[in-house]
């Protein structure tokens, strides 16, 4: 079975949104994994986010990289410059891709301005994540 992580910078946003959807549209597919350069925890903003539309990810965890330095990945998906530019080498023969999405944790304004910019980052994590599950596992 095929290995993705999703690698951001705090693993609280970007990538836990990566992780559920591309969990979800794996369907058992593909073991997915999640972590970050640091861990700042799960933000309760991309939890509630999600459930908008339909994925759990309340019980997901923000773990930090070196916790899967044994993992042979196939695939490494970075879903912020910072992390793109400070992964670590994979001893592995792992493809990697990226693409810088906003942070939403790094949203102001008003509750529902706030809550708007999450939800815009969202759909376009679901559109990417879509579209790299189409491409490798269709």
């Amino acid at each position: 079975m095929k290995k993705i992580l999703v690698l951001c910078t705090g693993n609280s946003c970007r990538s836990q949104i990566a992780e559920g959807y591309l969990r979800s549209f794996a369907k058992g597919k593909a073991e997915i994994y999640s972590a970050g350069i640091e861990t700042h925890g799960v933000n309760p903003r991309a939890v509630a986010t999600m459930l908008e539309d339909g994925i759990d990810i309340s019980a997901q965890t923000s773990n930090h990289i070196n916790e899967y330095k044994d993992i042979d990945f196939d695939y490494v998906i970075t879903v912020c410059d910072n992390a793109k530019e400070n992964c670590p080498y994979f001893p592995s023969n792992a493809q990697k891709f990226h693409h810088n999405f906003p942070d939403p944790a790094k949203a102001t304004g008003s509750e529902t301005q706030i809550a708007d910019q999450f939800r815009q980052v969202r759909e376009l994590i679901k559109s990417y994540c879509h579209e790299f599950m189409d491409e490798r596992f269709a």
